[in-house]
């Protein structure tokens, strides 16, 4: 393919090529055009490889023509910034190759869903992709997927069914196959693909690579054939948690073309020492799996993180509404025009799946509907005691000829640990974990409550390893909060902490005042509450915990706190200053003085059941 260089600023981006580095992240594409590489000398080369590998995994490779179109008009883009920093700045992506899975749209190119008779040319964009090309990225192929999305083993398609990158013999995993082999086998940096139930996150265990699910609504799904149209979500498959999460920023925000999209920035980070939510009652395993997550647990244990066992059953309740309740009716509603005219056209696993739709009636698509209510509402006080779920990502790693003896029975098992994330609202981010000792990849899901995207690809950088990238890459929007210490009710675990939790504030740590406060258990106040003051002498180190805060919902909250408590200023141990609760000093003229015991949780503690309830003791004076 003939190179057109049509820039002609002081950039250096399009100068003499030089031999292309090993291209597995943003950062490496980065460096290598900054160094001198033409975007011809990099892409036409893969764009072929790709051609020439073709199925199982590409159903659609970018042709001479469009490659050439695009990157074309790349450069006249470039070419008007001025320089390399106005082309990084604007252009964060600049000549950096991503495939789509063929379910997103990609104008001018066939749409199949992996399913001949409803291939159709599509008119325009997704708003992902339009997103990536704006942002100078450069897309090379669309994918090969379980038909229609439906299905977690990758082998449900027409156009065969990719192996693993890591282990022949072995499926991908489903149903963003195509993309997570892409990815795995070192083609492009990132691909797109979607998950509805763990359809990301369980082949890139498969592929030991990093496969980011957003919280449902973050990322605007026009232009993507559904599934389950108010369950799915794109997701990102990439070598690196921090080029997921660059891709995420890119990709990310409202969209008035999708009724589903629903933005709202969350927390740029988790306590750095986490309370991991594990299954009480672990889901089958296979005995591999079972010995790889117990080394899994081990090592998180290791980094400083505790392990919570928490009851799952709410959860793995909300997974079986998915398939088995009426929700599979959402997945008729995109095909049943197809199915009633031409049932034989879609793969027979598939069709049975979504033929279940039939056997369910309006009651019970309201019957669920309050189903997944009551058990939402349980599975949210999850969040009160731990700060992010620890689950392995798939039970096992079939083989093909499993997937063959078993089709349904093999697919429900991998969605053990995925199927209910979305239908609760929340986000996961599945990463490697090492291999078994068949040398088979295995990969862990840390799953958070809604919104927390940026701060659960933080806790995964932090998992791997990852140091900052050389290049700067975009960041998923955060929103702004307030650092609020608590002393008394609001700590975690006790009566007032679901006022800090129910407005989305999360645990930063728990740390101690300055030596100079004294705290008190104030009288009178249901539920029991202490004081603290800050005093010139006889003070102490007070226990406290220090939350984040969204600023939106900080004026709320102080709503909530009754006098004599009001909001000022602490100093903590280490010399810094926070905001947190004191107490108005004529208020403690009546209340017990409990200093010595350092904290709250101690005083409580420190009460036995002989000398009567907490209560009496309060309020005894």
């Amino acid at each position: 393919m003939p190179h057109t260089n049509l820039y002609t600023g002081s950039c250096t981006i399009l100068q003499t090529p030089s031999r292309p580095p090993t291209l597995r992240s943003i950062s490496d594409w980065q460096a290598a055009y900054a160094s001198g590489a033409l975007l011809a000398d990099l892409l036409n080369p893969l764009r072929v490889r790709m051609q020439q590998a073709g199925l199982p995994v590409y159903l659609h490779v970018a042709s001479e023509g469009e490659l050439l179109a695009q990157t074309q008009a790349l450069l006249q883009r470039a070419a008007k910034l001025g320089g390399a920093a106005a082309v990084q700045a604007a252009l964060p992506l600049f000549g950096v190759p991503f495939v789509v899975k063929d379910n997103i749209d990609i104008a001018g190119v066939p749409t199949t869903a992996a399913c001949p008779a409803f291939a159709h040319t599509a008119k325009a964009n997704a708003t992902v992709v339009q997103k990536l090309i704006d942002a100078g990225a450069v897309w090379l192929a669309k994918t090969n997927l379980d038909q229609f999305a439906t299905g977690l083993v990758g082998t449900r398609s027409p156009y065969g069914a990719p192996a693993s990158a890591l282990a022949p013999g072995h499926i991908s995993g489903g149903s963003s196959s195509g993309s997570a082999v892409a990815v795995a086998q070192g083609d492009v940096p990132f691909a797109l693909g979607t998950d509805t139930a763990g359809s990301g996150r369980v082949p890139a265990a498969f592929n030991g690579i990093v496969g980011l699910k957003p919280t449902p609504g973050r990322v605007s799904n026009h232009g993507v054939l559904p599934a389950c149209k108010t369950l799915d979500c794109v997701a990102v498959l990439a070598h690196h948690v921090a080029d997921a999460a660059a891709v995420l920023a890119v990709i990310e925000g409202p969209d008035n073309a999708d009724a589903f999209s629903h933005f709202i920035p969350g927390p740029a980070t988790l306590p750095e020492r986490l309370r991991l939510g594990v299954p009480a009652a672990m889901p089958p395993l296979s005995a591999a799996f079972e010995t790889a997550f117990a080394a899994a647990c081990s090592r998180a244990q290791a980094a400083g993180h505790t392990l919570v066992p928490v009851d799952f059953t709410p959860l793995f309740d909300v997974a079986q509404l998915l398939y088995s309740g009426p929700w599979v009716a959402e997945r008729h509603a995109v095909v049943r025009t197809l199915l009633a005219q031409h049932p034989d056209s879609l793969d027979a696993v598939v069709r049975n799946v979504i033929e279940q739709a039939t056997r369910h009636s309006a009651t019970d698509a309201f019957e669920g509907q309050y189903r997944l209510r009551e058990l939402s509402h349980t599975a949210q006080a999850l969040w009160q005691s731990v700060d992010a779920l620890f689950v392995p990502s798939a039970p096992m790693h079939p083989r093909f000829e499993d997937v063959a003896d078993d089709p349904v029975g093999v697919n429900s098992q991998l969605g053990q640990c995925t199927n209910f994330v979305n239908r609760l609202g929340w986000c996961a981010l599945a990463v490697p974990a090492g291999t078994t000792g068949e040398g088979l990849p295995f990969g862990v899901t840390l799953i958070a409550p809604a919104n927390n995207d940026a701060a659960l690809a933080q806790a995964g950088a932090a998992w791997l390893g990852e140091t900052t990238p050389s290049q700067a890459l975009p960041r998923p929007a955060t929103q702004a909060t307030l650092t609020l210490a608590v002393v008394g009710a609001h700590l975690s675990g006790l009566p007032l902490n679901g006022q800090l939790t129910e407005r989305g504030a999360h645990l930063l740590e728990a740390t101690t005042t300055a030596a100079d406060y004294r705290l008190f258990a104030l009288p009178g106040t249901t539920p029991p509450k202490p004081g603290l003051q800050q005093v010139a002498e006889g003070g102490a180190n007070i226990t406290v915990e220090l939350w984040a805060m969204p600023m939106h919902q900080v004026g709320s909250f102080l709503a909530l706190i009754p006098a004599p408590l009001g909001l000022g200023t602490l100093r903590l141990a280490d010399g810094r200053q926070v905001h947190g609760f004191l107490c108005e000093a004529h208020a403690l003229a009546s209340a017990v003085d409990i200093t010595t015991h350092g904290g709250w949780r101690n005083y409580l503690a420190s009460i036995k059941p002989a000398s009567g309830s907490l209560l009496s003791v309060v309020f005894q004076r």
